[in-house]
Formats: C-alpha cells, structure tokens, sequence
C-alpha cells in the first residue's frame, strides 16, 4: 500500500521522488570510526559538524534515500519541490548559524513580512470583502489590524508582545546549555559537585533575567493559553490566532494546562538579527539540510544515505561499541549517537539485555502523541482569498506570503476540532495553517504555479474504534481539508496539480518520528528540561556508556534548532576527554 497519496491530474500515476545524488549510498564504509551517527536530521548533522570540527573522526548513516530527516526537500511532482516535513526555519540558534558558517555554505532565507494573515468566513458589509486580519508589518499596522475587531486589544497589543518576548529572551540561556546535573551535584564526589556548578549557570541566568517576572513566568509555563490571552485580549479572532501557536504539533486545547510553554517554544526564534521572525529557506528546507552536512563534510565526516542501522553494538560491559546494519556490516566506533527517537533508539536498537526493566518501562511511558496530518500541495495559480483586500496597497501575494490561519475566527473551534480528535475523529473543521513558499522563492515550482504546505490537526493515531488510515480516508480527509479552503478562497480547488498526504501514522513511517509527533514527544511540562527524554537521563546520555541522544528528543526539544545537536556534540567531546 502506497504510503501516501500524490494524485495528479495530468499524469494520473503515484510519482516516486527521484533519488539525492548529493550523498552517496554507494561510498565506501570504513569498519571503524570516532563516532557513528545514527540518522542524517539536521541535529545528528549539527552533531557531526561540531565532532569532526573537534577531531573526532566521524560517519552519519541515513537510512533514507537522501538527508535531512524531517527537514528535506522532495520533488514529489514534477517541477514542484516541497518542504515536505518542516518547512519554515526560525528556531535554529544563532549560535549555530555563527560556528557553521551557513551562509557561506548556501544557505538563503526569504524573511517572511507580514507574517500572518486571518481571513475572517463572513459576508462583508456595504460591498466590503470578509475582514482579516494581518499581523507583523509593523507594529503601527498590527495595531490598525487588530483595532477592525477591538481598540482595547489593539491598545494591549504592544505590551503583550514585550511581554512575550521578554520571556522568551529570559529561558535563551538554557537551550545552549545541558540541564543540571542534578546526581552529580547531589551525590557526586566532590570534584563532580564543583564541577556540575557549572551546569547550575543558565538556570541562574534565566532566574536574573526574569527577576521579579518569575510569578508570571511560571503561569505562562503552567497555566492554558486560554488563561494566558483571556487575560489580555477580548477578540477571539485574535485569540484564537495567537492560540495557534499554544497547541501547533501538540495534542491538546488551548484550555489545556501547558499549552502556554508550547507558545512560548514557538516564538523563541530569529532570523537575520530580527527577533521572532520566521523564514522560507532557499530551495526548500532540504537546502538547510545540505548546507549542515557540507560544513561537516568539508570538515572531513563522512555522511552516507541507504544505511539502515538494524541494532546498537554493545559489550559484555554494558558500553556502546558501534552498530550493525541491516545488511550485517559492523561498524566499530568509541560512540554512538542517536538522532532517533527515544523510542525507536531503546526500544528497537539497543539490545535489552543490556537495559534494565525499570529503564525500559519509562522509556515505554514517553508520550509520543500526534495531532498532525501534513498536506503538501502543488497548484497552478495562487489562492484568491475573498477577505484580501484589493485596494488598501499591500499587494495580494504578500499579504499570503506568511501562515495563513484558517478556522481560528475563535478558540471554541480549536477546542471543538481537538475533542473530536479524542473520539477518534479527524476534526470537521481542523485547524489549518497554510505556508505558499513559493512566492518568495521562485526556485520551487514552475512559473506562475506554487507550493503549498498544509499543517493540519487534529487527526488521530488511530481512527474511531482502532480502525487504520487507508488510502480512501487519507483522501476523504485531505477533501474535507480542500472543502474548508475552498470557502475562504473559491477556487482553490479546480487550481490543485497534485497532493501529497501524510497522516500520523505516515509521519511515523516515513521520518521514523514515533507516533508521527514532530517534536520526538510532547512538549509538555513533564518531558521538557530535566525530564527530557527522561528525569534520569536529560543530560543526552543513556545507561549504555558510549551511547547519547542527540535529537529532538533531547532538550531542549522539537523544530529546527539545532541545539540538541549541538549540545549533545559537546557532552560527547567532554566524555572523550576524560578516557
């Protein structure tokens, strides 16, 4: 059974992707290396720049046709290339773009201005079009935007935003940093204990940046982010767009404890120097990807594609000493780093024996639901949006050119799409958030034709009584989702070239993301920063000596940042040092 659907309408076949070239199944594999990587994402690729970069010999095995994990670039249709997981880029940390040199190793980012626009599905009013709402031109036009639906909101607007942001700049500290050691500092020898001192400084840090914000911190971290913008707004349409961000990529509400710290995780980012804004990478986020692994190999690390990594090596002394392929070749190296899940990392590669019950059953616990369905979709003209005004000056493709929200006229219709996702049913009006990259990079598709991704939620693991995704409600799903589109921009659908649908389950399969869940797991308050993956083990390593987590599955968790690759890079090299 296909995996997903690609329908087209003018070759009507299931289209294969074509084969990267870039990275080659066929390179010769040594029998030993410093360091063996498990997964190309852009993590494990992050993690072998800084290794190589370091010394430390090191070979990435990708077990796919081409690399990047989750962040690639698929010619699924003809002449149309897709971001076909993640596809914007704002949470990479500066840091990272400074060691690498990304830049110089092409990458480009289109920054995207306004970044969001909310089309309201009503009548308009004395021949005016349905209202919208536009946010981050400038401050001053936000505050016009909001102001069609409540002055006093309009007025809070700024202040909300400093808050935010606030925030956000107050917690920078831990994602460049390993959580505390909280063994080592508790029952360490008292060299350990002087030494895990160290790890106590972000915390540290983030606790003097907030200063006596602490309070309100802590409530944005705990608290829903219904709470959170009942608080300061009163206009759902705002609310329920800010909301979004509170429950992307996450199954639950905006009524659900938590879901604030998802808000918060979201707005963390910057492009360019520009604090929050968000970006479409040249050539799709495949582009991201090649640019990583060109710095590493330029380095000297070796990347390979096509390797399937079947099982975890590991001695009669309970440490890491390479891994097996699929294929039976054995390769030797001093570690090994996961860019797996957790779960596909000790559930399904490393031997059991050489875990203990305990650790096994937690690892079992880790929460790995999905509420996503991802909808790439290649069309012949631009959507025309009846709420796009045609003569307040902004150019119609600009103001598409950021997300567009669809279905958030209120919070009640998140909370309503969520519940019935629950029971088992792909919501009847999903919250959609719909990127057209294409009109900032003309790279990825034919002339005057675009690409559209389709975040979609909510949509169960499994259907109403257990049932499986097969390709008929892969479809029905994917109609629904066209039918909801269609109401704020006729037409929409007569414009679809092809599709391309990946349910949970298909996110699972195809990115090895367990469960379909984007972020390696939840984000929720109970499997972030020291108990990410889990209490015992948030520092990237394991119970097996040698063996590390260096994906997003560590902290500090899901999208394109980077920072547990890197991080887990540098515990790595700490542990090296000391052999």
């Amino acid at each position: 059974m296909a995996i997903t659907s690609v329908r087209c309408r003018f070759c009507k076949v299931l289209l294969n992707p074509p084969v990267n070239r870039n990275w080659s199944s066929e390179a010769a594999l040594r029998p030993q290396y410093d360091a063996v990587i498990i997964g190309g994402g852009h993590n494990g690729l992050i993690a072998a720049t800084y290794l190589q970069k370091s010394g430390v010999n090191t070979a990435v095995l990708e077990r796919r046709h081409l690399i990047g994990g989750a962040a690639v670039t698929e010619e699924l249709i003809p002449g149309f290339k897709f971001s076909r997981a993640s596809y914007v880029l704002s949470l990479l940390r500066p840091q990272i773009y400074k060691d690498l040199e990304l830049k110089k190793h092409g990458l480009k980012v289109h920054i995207r201005n306004p970044s969001s626009f909310t089309p309201m599905l009503e009548d308009g009013v004395g021949g005016k079009p349905p209202r919208s709402l536009l946010m981050g031109n400038t401050m001053e036009e936000t505050q016009k935007q909001i102001a069609q639906f409540s002055v006093k909101d309009a007025q809070s607007y700024a202040e909300y935003e400093a808050f935010i942001n606030h925030m956000a700049l107050s917690v920078e500290p831990l994602l460049d940093a390993v959580p505390v050691d909280v063994s080592s500092l508790t029952s360490g020898s008292l060299i350990q204990k002087i030494q895990s001192l160290r790890t106590v400084k972000p915390l540290i840090q983030t606790g003097l940046k907030l200063g006596r914000r602490i309070p309100q911190f802590y409530e944005l971290l705990t608290a829903p982010i219904s709470k959170i913008l009942n608080h300061w707004f009163e206009s759902e349409p705002l609310k329920a767009t800010l909301a979004t961000d509170g429950v992307i990529g996450a199954m639950i509400s905006p009524q659900a404890a938590g879901s604030g710290y998802v808000l918060l995780h979201h707005v963390m980012g910057e492009l360019e120097g520009i604090k929050g804004a968000w970006g479409y990478v040249e050539g799709g986020m495949g582009a991201l990807s090649k640019s990583i692994a060109n710095v590493a190999a330029d380095h000297g690390a070796s990347i390979f594609t096509e390797k399937v990594v079947d099982s975890i090596l590991v001695d009669s002394n309970g440490k890491a000493q390479g891994v097996v392929l699929q294929d039976g070749t054995e390769i030797r190296s001093k570690v090994v780093l996961s860019n797996a899940t957790a779960h596909v990392t000790f559930l399904q590669l490393t031997p059991k024996e050489s875990l203990s019950k305990e650790f096994i059953k937690e690892v079992s616990s880790i929460d790995y639901t999905s509420p996503v369905t991802k909808i790439n979709v290649a069309v012949d003209r631009l959507p025309n949006f009846l709420a796009v005004p045609t003569n307040d000056g902004i150019p119609p493709s600009q103001r598409i050119a950021g997300t567009i929200h669809l279905n958030c006229e209120d919070m009640a219709y998140i909370k309503e799409a969520y519940e019935e996702a629950c029971r088992g049913l792909p919501s009847t009006r999903p919250v959609l958030e719909l990127c057209i990259p294409s009109i900032l990079d003309s790279t990825i598709a034919p002339p005057n034709c675009h690409v559209i991704s389709i975040f979609t939620q909510y949509t169960p693991y499994y259907l109403q009584g257990g049932k499986e995704w097969d390709e008929l409600e892969r479809n029905l799903y994917a109609d629904r989702v066209f039918d909801c589109i269609e109401q704020y921009a006729p037409g929409f659908k007569s414009s679809v070239v092809g599709r391309d649908i990946l349910t949970p389950p298909d996110l699972e399969k195809v990115f090895g993301l367990t469960g379909g869940n984007i972020f390696h797991g939840a984000m929720s308050l109970d499997q972030l920063y020291l108990t990410r993956p889990l209490p015992s083990y948030s520092n990237y390593r394991s119970p097996v000596k040698g063996l590390y987590l260096c994906g997003s599955g560590a902290h500090p968790g899901g999208g394109v940042m980077g920072s547990a690759g890197r991080n887990a890079a540098r515990v790595v090299l700490s542990d090296l040092r000391r052999v």
